[in-house]
């Protein structure tokens, strides 16, 4: 299935928490961030492509197309699932796209793979570690998206989770994983500096 699937990488823009510097551009083992998750996500997908409202300019050299939200005003993740499907519904054979967030470096090498041997019609298959549900990180059927453009234009809600509880979702869950000597839940996302020290160690000990 994995020509089937498109990976689609959510880039947020700026964070406040990191000193108002988009955090998927920061530093990590000698790399951005985002080309940590790119090198994750490529193998799992037939093509990638990065949703960013920000400026384009620093994600040219990494050889994936980029697209804005279609919609206007920031509307949050689901704008940028939105605009991932409907760039995908343009791909030829391609069926799902595979959400993922641009801050998360470590999610799992078979993160596609497993949700997509759960994917029923119709419905959205969502990671889950920890007894949390990990909503940006799905396998999304493209045919939802007449579905999704709806429930944003409604304006009740922009709430990831309202959305998948009214189309239908199944969980994955995933288990914590072992890097060097630490016990590392694969959805740890990198929120504030300390966090990109703790993801550092990470890197330095198991690269």
């Amino acid at each position: 299935m994995t020509g089937q699937i498109a990976g689609l990488i959510l880039a947020g823009g700026r964070s406040s928490r990191m000193g108002g510097t988009d955090k998927t551009l920061v530093e990590l083992g000698g790399h951005p961030l985002i080309r940590h998750v790119l090198n994750r996500l490529r193998p799992q997908v037939g093509r990638t492509v990065i949703n960013t409202n920000a400026d384009r300019t620093p994600f040219a050299g990494f050889g994936v197309e980029i697209v804005s939200d279609t919609i206007s005003g920031y509307q949050g993740p689901l704008a940028g699932i939105l605009t991932g499907m409907e760039w995908a519904a343009h791909q030829p054979g391609v069926t799902h796209i595979l959400s993922v967030a641009g801050d998360t470096p470590f999610f799992p090498n078979d993160l596609a793979g497993r949700l997509a041997a759960r994917a029923v019609a119709g419905r959205v298959t969502v990671a889950a570690s920890n007894t949390r549900v990990h909503p940006t990180f799905a396998l999304w059927p493209v045919s939802l998206r007449n579905a999704l453009a709806a429930f944003l234009e409604s304006g009740d809600t922009r709430r990831v989770m309202t959305f998948l509880e009214q189309v239908g979702l199944d969980v994955v869950d995933f288990p914590v994983e072992q890097r060097g000597s630490s016990a590392v839940d694969p959805f740890f996302n990198i929120n504030t500096p300390e966090d990109l020290a703790q993801a550092a160690r990470l890197v330095d000990e198991v690269g």
